[in-house]
């Protein structure tokens, strides 16, 4: 049996530590239990003008795929649930996309996943005197990002509570491990670990 929604047992109920604010948490609070009922993880929601309004979900199953038959199961979940909580006033442009290889990290795991990997980080306060970090993932310790910062090999303590972003970013390094996952992930049912894909639909708000 070919299944696209996973199971639900299978999902890890690890909160995410960087989260959105204004409207996009209001829609991230629809979206994150309707998905956990499907069996995947919320990464982000962004809201932007482009197209009028576009409401961009960033998902994932536990292991970190998200398929296109994924982005279309959970289109058509989100859409109803939008539409009965309605938190956005008007039309909008739906798209629901995988997190892709230089990839937002948002909880704890995700930083221990990619430890090797180089970060870019931008905090919500100082930190040190300066708000913007780029440098190696060392360890997490006790809801902190360890991260060593360039030639200096000075490890900075980041705690992930307090960032207002964390991306990944695209090395070849990253490159290497996301093929070799993904030629892992080929023997399972799944599939493979896309590079990025995304499904967008024009909605109607119920109003």
């Amino acid at each position: 049996m070919n299944e696209t929604n996973g199971n639900v047992s299978d999902v890890t109920h690890e909160r995410r530590l960087i989260v959105e604010q204004g409207l996009s948490a209001r829609i991230a609070a629809v979206a994150e239990p309707t998905l956990e009922a499907l069996g995947y993880r919320l990464v982000r929601v962004h809201v932007s003008g482009r197209d009028g309004c576009t409401v961009q979900i960033m998902a994932e199953r536990p292991n970190g795929t998200f398929s296109i038959e994924d982005c279309e199961a959970a289109s058509r979940a989100l859409s109803p649930a939008l539409d009965v909580e309605d938190p956005i006033r008007g039309p909008y442009r739906l798209e629901l996309s995988s997190p892709g290889i230089d990839r937002l990290l948002v909880r704890c795991s995700d930083f221990e996943h990619h430890i090797g990997h180089e970060v870019k980080i931008e905090m919500t306060s100082m930190i040190e005197g300066r708000k913007r970090f780029r440098g190696e993932i060392v360890g997490v310790e006790e809801g902190n990002a360890l991260v060593r910062i360039g030639d200096a090999k000075q490890i900075v303590r980041l705690p992930i509570t307090d960032m207002a972003e964390a991306k990944l970013v695209l090395t070849n390094a990253l490159i290497a491990e996301s093929l070799k996952r993904g030629k892992e992930n080929d023997h399972g049912a799944h599939g493979h670990r896309p590079i990025e894909n995304n499904l967008a639909a024009d909605h109607r708000s119920q109003i």
